[in-house]
């Protein structure tokens, strides 16, 4: 017979998810505070499937209009320009700005859906009870967290373009609709992996260890 995997859980431990340090609970109804930064001890994060399916779906949703939809309004003496994401990238690459033409591409457009595709395919395997590639998925997953903080990125390279455009005389630049959706996109996809719990990838292994035996 072969000893079993020994988890944090089994040994009547938590993780801190703020500070990630290991301390023992104060009760099982109760766990307490950690006592490194003070931070709110839990065993699992509730709802979690649930609660991130219904985040993604909608940030999935809302990403279409943020594309579709114009996010600048250009003003000139005669004219008046909408853009879109895409077409922001286009006119910044035919205009000589390149670099961040291809910062705006990246922020805009490729994060916000590699995040959505990734925490799709989490949530898929984790409610497949698959235990291929579960090092790999937690990889992922810290790769969306640390994204997730870098999600306001494109947001600060759009002002620096508005501010860019109104230096220019007789020209100013007006939000349009597709700014609101793509706030919501980033803002949906920064929860989302906030209400993801990663414990869940590894259940499927540590049930499987339970059934593991030598003859």
């Amino acid at each position: 017979m072969t000893a079993m995997a020994l988890t944090a859980a089994r040994a009547g431990l938590l993780s801190c998810e703020v500070c990630r340090l290991l301390s023992r609970p104060a009760t099982d109804n109760e766990p307490g505070y950690c006592p490194r930064c003070g931070g709110e001890l839990s065993s699992r994060r509730a709802h979690s499937i649930q609660r991130t399916w219904a985040l993604v779906i909608a940030a999935a949703i809302c990403y279409v209009p943020a594309n579709v939809l114009p996010v600048l309004t250009t003003n000139a003496l005669e004219s008046s320009e909408p853009d879109t994401i895409i077409g922001g990238v286009i006119l910044l690459y035919t205009t000589g700005s390149w670099p961040l033409a291809l910062l705006v591409l990246i922020a805009s457009v490729m994060v916000p859906l590699g995040k959505l595709g990734v925490l799709a395919y989490l949530l898929i395997t984790v409610q497949r009870g698959s235990l291929r590639g579960t090092r790999d998925r937690i990889r992922l997953y810290r790769l969306v967290d640390i994204i997730g903080r870098w999600s306001m990125l494109d947001v600060f390279v759009d002002t620096f373009t508005v501010a860019l455009v109104q230096l220019q005389p007789l020209m100013s630049v007006e939000p349009g609709p597709g700014v609101i959706f793509f706030g919501a996109v980033v803002v949906l996809t920064m929860i989302a992996a906030e209400t993801f719990d990663p414990r869940l990838i590894w259940d499927p292994a540590v049930a499987g260890s339970k059934g593991t035996r030598h003859a």
